[in-house]
């Protein structure tokens, strides 16, 4: 499953793992790792005219007022949502 959201595009951020080692000197200073913080994807299941259609979303998505809209029927859903994201 690819980690990006169907909806808003959201995708991982590069960041670092920094531990801390109490020193103060410079050759004990802080290792640090390469990683990757990863968008918060759910599963959800619409229901269209046309059959259930599966979109993985982001929960901060979720939560807004348009995706609710779509959700209760009020709006269609765009045809951007419906297409896999390309790599």
């Amino acid at each position: 499953m690819a980690k990006v959201c169907q909806v808003s595009g959201k995708r991982g951020n590069k960041a670092k793992h920094i531990r801390h080692r109490h020193s103060g000197q410079w050759k004990f200073r802080a290792p640090t790792k390469n990683r990757m913080q990863h968008a918060n994807l759910q599963t959800v299941h619409v229901r269209t005219p046309h059959g259930k259609v599966k979109l993985v979303v982001a929960t901060s998505v979720m939560k807004s007022e348009e995706f609710a809209k779509v959700l209760c029927g009020l709006k269609p859903i765009p045809k951007a949502w419906l297409q896999k994201p390309s790599y």
